[in-house]
């Protein structure tokens, strides 16, 4: 194959915040002040770890082993390097006594739209979607912004970890694993790209006519069939003669999906979408993860089978159908542990209740499938190693290892309830900062009625 050329639209996602960036200057040069002095949020990304850090005495919830009552965990370079009850501690080790206080890998949020909408009523500031149905190219983790008000919320409430995905009707885009604390986008990445998000609900319209209900599925699908057939043939043909075949976004960043490298994550919740999302991954030899799984309980065989995990999308879900159980989200996890199939509790993800705003309710998310049937063991994993496992970052993050991130957080309880506080918390064994506008209005409006 001689001078083929695959012309596609490029759509990068980015645009509002270069938008965001010019009407921020426009805004501050009206008022005399320099471009500079845009506005952020005050916490300071943490310093590199200098020295050894050792929290003793503590209730350690390592995830991958049975918790220890009362240990230590010795941390250096960013690395744990040892987890026990009885530590040999370097000399220089600077030590921490959290007796009567657990210690939580960093909690993941495996589903959320973190670091690219700030408010939803401002348009400027929401980064979520591409123009047009198609976009595998859109990267999430180019818009992220480390300086989002959300981002320090969400880690005061133990979440340190997030994986941030594109919005959109079709194909949204590709997503990524980021860590909740770093200067700019890139010191946040931990895995690029993480999946390429899909709306698979897409292809199963709201059609009350069952022949064009099934027309618009075909021509969906087929839409997508074409894409990576073209996918298949520009990867061979720059494989073949690279110099002869013209650079194609759109396509470039299909390849590894093809190559299973990257999975497919669908957003589906009936039955019929979730056994559609699966045949048709399956037929293509894609890897693939629901994300949503109202129905995955009734698809369990056919998810087991495949080795498709499920990411629940949040359990603060109202029933589907008016004939479903009220507790149908609540029991969700539990149900699909009895069955077999692998998961991880998403918080209020892409559409649940306040969204990324609402990322710091992860624990609750688990505690409410704690409470009904999940062991609390199980719903710690749920959002801590399952994630990680399911996002492919299970090597570096998701349980208190040896030889794993110093990814973790330091709480005066049981991290599941709601009285409980995050009193530190360390990534990549540096110590973060806490606070966070939340705080900030709370210390004010103290300050205002004790004046009173």
């Amino acid at each position: 194959m001689k001078n083929v050329t695959f012309a596609e639209p490029i759509c990068i996602v980015g645009r509002k915040a270069i938008q965001v960036f010019l009407i921020g200057c426009l805004v501050a040069i009206s008022f005399g002040y320099p471009c500079h002095q845009a506005s952020a949020n005050d916490q300071i990304p943490g310093s590199a770890q200098t020295r050894p850090v050792a929290i003793l005495n503590a209730i350690i919830h390592r995830v991958d082993k049975p918790v220890l009552t009362s240990g230590t965990v010795l941390f250096d370079g960013g690395k744990i390097i040892a987890v026990g009850e009885k530590v040999k501690l370097p000399k220089n080790a600077t030590q921490i006594d959290a007796e009567g206080k657990h210690v939580y890998p960093g909690l993941i949020d495996s589903m959320t739209d973190l670091g690219l909408r700030e408010i939803l009523a401002v348009d400027e500031t929401d980064d979520r979607t591409e123009y047009s149905r198609e976009n595998p190219n859109a990267r999430a983790w180019v818009a992220v912004n480390p300086d989002s008000e959300l981002i320090p919320v969400a880690r005061a409430g133990g979440v340190l970890v997030a994986m941030t995905a594109p919005n959109g009707p079709w194909l949204r885009g590709q997503s990524a694993v980021i860590q909740l604390d770093g200067w700019t986008n890139q010191e946040m990445l931990i895995r690029e790209p993480a999946g390429l998000f899909v709306n698979w609900s897409a292809v199963h319209p709201n059609n009350t006519d069952d022949k064009k209900r099934r027309e618009e599925r075909e021509n969906r699908l087929r839409e997508f069939d074409q894409l990576l057939d073209k996918a298949r043939i520009y990867s061979r043909s720059r494989s073949e003669s690279p110099e002869q075949i013209s650079f194609n976004v759109k396509l470039e960043s299909l390849i590894p999906l093809l190559g299973r490298h990257m999975p497919l994550i669908a957003e589906a919740n009936s039955q019929s979408e979730i056994e559609s999302a699966v045949t048709y991954a399956s037929s293509q030899g894609l890897a693939l993860i629901i994300y949503g799984g109202y129905d995955a309980e009734q698809c369990a065989p056919l998810l087991k089978q495949h080795l498709v995990p499920v990411i629940v999308g949040s359990t603060y879900r109202l029933p589907m159908r008016r004939d479903d159980p009220y507790d149908h989200s609540y029991s969700l996890p539990a149900r699909l542990q009895r069955a077999g199939v692998s998961f991880a509790i998403g918080g209020p993800g892409m559409s649940g209740p306040g969204g990324s705003a609402s990322a710091r309710n992860l624990p609750y998310h688990a505690a409410v499938a704690s409470a009904y049937g999940l062991s609390e063991d199980d719903a710690i994993e749920a959002i801590t190693l399952s994630a990680a496992k399911i996002l492919g970052v299970d090597d570096r993050i998701g349980s208190i290892t040896e030889g794993k991130d110093a990814t973790l957080i330091i709480a005066d309880g049981n991290i599941l309830e709601t009285e409980t506080n995050v009193m530190d918390a360390y990534i990549e064994g540096r110590k973060v900062d806490l606070g966070s506008r939340h705080k900030m209005l709370n210390e004010k409006y103290l300050k205002k009625y004790s004046q009173r």
